[in-house]
């Protein structure tokens, strides 16, 4: 919800300014020439790519030029009118508008040949880029000034005193300046005719005598202190306040701890804004003080942090209010009566409480109602109810309706469209099933339409494609089904941004379409589009971000696709059956190519790319290419389950913003190399030296050799390690223990998937746990991994393991680890899975496995394991086979612990069994004999004749490709 701030006195007096101007424009009057040469002298020291001032050219009459005014009787120049719209354009403009807007923007130098323009009253050079100078100060020697406003243009440093000598300054704005710095405000006492303030954002910690400065101002109307760090408890010296003409306060975005209870005394207050977006916002319960300032229009109290409550009763007295800004304020219960009452609202923010139920009679009243925001609460009602309670008396007023992330459940009702000014409705979060109604299409002025996240079915209503302003269309994650039609299209001129992936719609246009819209956003994962590339994309100039996952593509993505923009910011192209070569991804925020078809070396990218995935695909060759010849800001780079060969270049000193590198399932071999930056075959220095950020680090599936080295000790942020399948060799370095993260027990900062401004990209994981390989994605956040399993790994397992308090999953099975295992490892109370098989440990299960409560996964099997099982309702409730192979007794294996002598027997019967008799068992004698046999008839030739292992090889890698493909479309 937009805040509408009253600003009375800046309203009249830049309205007059606009009436003089119009009727003096229209002067015959020439300009004095001393002043035209003044004003070229300024023009030539500004900055001015956009060519603004081109009429500004000597000669030429400077009381015609753009943004000068004259005074009708006596020529001279009274009114430089420079500033800019203080806002910029929308998100979705195209970006040669936004270029243009920002081209606009003046720079350079304030040359003092403004001096020279003694009748000067109005300077305006608001929202221009004056590139980081400090305040002229000679503007101080314009006396003749009542208007000054310098917001918004980028000065820094502090505001020089000699402004204060402006004393018949009325209006002064020297806003949203971020650099801006203030000691004192003693200078604002020389402004003695000062009507409007505003120092917005400038630094006034130091200036704690704004208080008394302000209050000696008899005739200040407005006030604009946001965001300027104040706190009243520096405030040495208490004082009355004072403000007998004060309508408009303005003190948002400070660091108050409490409400100023001097604001209560102050009668003549129409607006006040005490909202806090920051962390430091006030901790109280919400004062019922206000309820004396009963000329109220505008009260904004939102994102400070009250006690919780009730909507308080007394806000019933303020009986004109328009605005009521009460949004994340601890407030709970019901929406009660108490806001019916207030008959004057126009503006209502209810947003991030705890509000539970609705009573929907209390909408009844509100019949001057715009805008309505209760997102973000417990609401638990029916939608239609709400709708239909609206429309008795707001349908011809409401802009804006925002009931998002509740409870709100029930079907759209008809009534939706009698809301004729309706420009916002978001609905999305809720439990709302149904139909979206047709008579959506009577919403003529709706421009965002958000109902993403619902249970929505049936298919989107024909009517939609009527909504001529529709600006934005959300139908994200619902069951929508059916045919869509150019026709749900036909008048959406306005369309820019469409979101509607995970619904089960299908859209085959006729080939020759031609789009309405000029899309910036287009989102239609899990549609069925396939499997043709669309065509009419082609007509998207204006394209940035696309996501086309899931929706059965086949072949290569024409090369007029990636003539539609230099450089797009987002896309999503993952699991289709896209085929072909890519040389370049002019991608510069993230880019998903996974589960596809894509051939040939890897892509050049971006220097600004931060998220690629490219795993499961067919790319082959060396990286040498990728890694060494860019340097880029890459996070994520998933290459993993590709052809991918040779060994890993020296070339990582420009990829220290890592936060995932997956290459699992590659043919890379070799070490990785010692020096920096590089990750080309064995595991070394570089990663801890350089990538202290990565979380994940897959290596998994690979043919790396030599050592851990204890450089990866330095990754203090890794939340998965994963180095199986490999050719690792040494033993496993002591120094794990300062993996940070793997030792804490609340992991709050592990991240499995990556929104970037709307798109999700979800990192999956293929990980051995539980006994089995699973595929973690959207609960990779939950996990903590260490997986060195199927390697060569010699030596005991390290006791510093046990200080892993936080690792849920440990696998280090298909070892040559010996020893006996470490008494502490009792202490990883997180561990949810525990694979310690097929190694050559010795001694007694630790009782201290009792200790493991969260246990759901153990193999123990093929050790050299004796004694009893510890007992523990854990340890018990595993079948026998995560013991067998080992020399174990007590539940729950068969063999009993009180049978003296015979506790070193096999457990089940594993792989020892041979060894408790002399006789044999004939039947084992034939299948050996058989299989020696089989053996030798089979293998021999293949072995013997290369002919016949050359035919019996190529027909084996043919088998394979059919397998590849058969089951790759399969899971298209």
């Amino acid at each position: 919800m937009r805040t509408a701030k009253i600003s009375l006195f800046a309203f009249l007096l830049v309205t007059a300014a606009t009436c003089i101007s119009f009727c003096e424009g229209k002067s015959n009057v020439l300009c004095i020439e001393s002043e035209r040469q003044a004003l070229l002298k300024f023009k030539q020291d500004l900055v001015d790519e956009s060519n603004r001032l081109s009429s500004w050219v000597d000669g030429e009459d400077c009381c015609e030029w753009i943004g000068v005014s004259c005074n009708n009787l006596t020529g001279h120049v009274n009114k430089l009118h420079l500033g800019l719209l203080s806002s910029e354009p929308v998100w979705y403009a195209p970006d040669a508008e936004l270029d243009s807007y920002h081209r606009s923007k003046l720079g350079g130098k304030i040359n003092a040949s403004l001096l020279d323009l003694k009748y000067l009253n109005f300077l305006d050079l608001s929202n221009n880029d004056f590139g980081g100078v400090q305040i002229p100060e000679f503007i101080g020697s314009l006396k003749r000034l009542t208007y000054l406003s310098l917001s918004g243009s980028n000065y820094v440093e502090a505001i020089p005193h000699k402004l204060g000598n402006l004393s018949k300054l009325h209006y002064l704005d020297l806003g949203h300046n971020l650099l801006l710095k203030v000691e004192t405000l003693q200078w604002v006492s020389g402004l003695s005719s000062l009507h409007y303030l505003d120092l917005s954002e400038a630094d006034l910690t130091n200036a704690t005598d704004w208080l008394q400065v302000t209050n000696k101002h008899p005739s200040l109307v407005e006030l604009h202190l946001s965001g300027c760090h104040l706190n009243l408890n520096n405030d040495p010296s208490p004082i009355s306040v004072n403000y007998t003409s004060l309508a408009v306060l303005d003190l948002s975005n400070n660091m108050f701890s409490s409400i100023p209870t001097w604001i209560f005394s102050l009668g003549s207050l129409v607006s006040i804004d005490l909202s806090n977006d920051r962390f430091n916002a006030v901790e109280d319960v919400i004062p019922n003080g206000f309820q004396n300032l009963s000329s109220l229009k505008f009260l904004d109290l939102s994102w400070n942090l009250f006690s919780p409550s009730l909507i308080p009763s007394w806000l019933s007295n303020l009986n004109q209010l328009q605005f009521l800004g009460l949004g994340n304020v601890g407030l709970q219960g019901n929406f009660s009566s108490v806001i019916g009452n207030l008959s004057s609202l126009t503006n209502l923010d209810l947003s991030i409480n705890q509000l539970e139920t609705i009573v929907p009679k209390c909408l009844e009243s509100l019949c001057n109602l715009r805008e309505m925001d209760l997102s973000d609460n417990e609401i638990d009602h029916e939608v239609s109810e709400i709708i239909e309670s609206l429309s008795k008396c707001s349908s011809d007023s409401l802009e804006s309706l925002d009931v998002s992330r509740n409870k709100l459940s029930g079907h759209l009702t008809d009534k939706l469209g009698q809301f004729k000014s309706l420009a916002d409705l978001s609905l999305f979060e809720n439990s709302i099933s149904g139909p979206i109604p047709f008579s959506i299409g009577k919403l003529s002025l709706l421009e965002n339409l958000a109902v993403s996240d619902n249970r929505l079915n049936a298919t989107l209503p024909h009517s939609l494609g009527q909504l001529g302003n529709l600006v934005e269309l959300d139908v994200t994650n619902n069951m929508l089904e059916g045919n869509i039609s150019e026709m749900h299209f036909s008048s959406l001129t306005r369309l820019r941004l469409l979101r509607a992936s995970n619904n089960m719609l299908t859209f085959k246009p006729n080939p020759s379409w031609i789009p309405p819209f000029l899309c910036k956003w287009i989102e239609l994962g899990n549609w069925h589009l396939g499997p043709d590339f669309p065509q009419w994309l082609q007509y998207q100039k204006n394209l940035s971000s696309l996501d086309i996952s899931h929706t059965r593509i086949l072949g290569v993505i024409p090369d007029w696709f990636w003539n539609l923009s230099t450089e797009f910011d987002r896309l999503n192209f993952s699991n289709n059956q896209l085929t072909g070569k890519i040389s370049y991804l002019p991608v510069s925020r993230s880019v998903d190519l996974s589960s596809n078809q894509f051939t040939g070396p890897l892509p050049r990218v971006s220097q600004y790319l931060q998220y690629l995935f490219l795993s499961k695909n067919l790319f082959l060759g060396s990286l040498y290419n990728f890694l060494c010849n860019s340097s880029n800001e890459l996070i994520i780079l998933d290459i993993g389950s590709n052809l991918l060969s040779g060994q890993i270049p020296d070339c990582w000193e420009n990829w220290r913003g890592l936060s995932v590198l997956r290459l699992e399932n590659n043919n890379l071999t070799g070490k990785i190399p010692r020096s920096m930056g590089s990750i080309y075959g064995s595991i070394s220095e570089w990663i801890g030296d350089k990538h202290a950020n990565l979380v994940v680090l897959n290596l998994r599936s690979n043919n790396f050799q030599g050592n851990i080295p204890h450089q990866i000790c330095g990754l203090q942020s890794l939340h998965v390690l994963d180095l199986g399948y490999n050719n690792i060799l040494g033993p496993i370095p002591k120094c794990f223990s300062n993996l940070s993260v793997l030792t804490t027990k609340n992991l709050t900062q592990q991240m499995a998937s990556w929104e970037i401004e709307g798109f999700v990209f979800t990192l999956s994981a293929l990980l051995a746990m539980k006994g089995r390989q699973d595929e973690y994605s959207s609960t990779l956040r939950l996990v903590t991994i260490v997986d060195l399993s199927v390697n060569n790994l010699t030596g005991e397992i390290p006791k510093e393991l046990g200080n892993l308090t936080g690792l849920q999953s440990l696998n280090l099975s298909r070892n040559l680890l010996t020893g006996k295992i470490p008494e502490n490892i009792g202490n990883m109370k997180c561990l949810e899975s525990l694979d310690l098989s097929v190694n050559q440990l010795h001694g007694e299960i630790p009782s201290s496995f009792s200790n493991l409560n969260f246990l759901n996964h153990l193999n123990l099997s093929d050790n050299f394991l004796t004694g009893q099982i510890p007992s523990g309702t854990q340890l018990q409730s595993f079948d026998e086979f995560s013991y067998i192979g080992n020399y174990l007794c007590g539940p729950p294996v068969s063999k009993n612990c009180s049978k003296v002598g015979k506790t070193h027997n096999d457990t089940t019967g594993g792989r020892h069994e041979g060894r408790k008799g002399s006789k044999v068992n004939g039947l084992y004698v034939s299948i050996v004999g058989g299989f020696v046999m089989g053996f030798w008839l089979v293998v021999a030739p293949l072995f013997f004749i290369g002919s016949w292992r050359s035919t019996y090889y190529r027909k084996l890698e043919q088998i394979g490709d059919k397998l590849y493909v058969f089951w790759a479309t399969i899971d298209m």
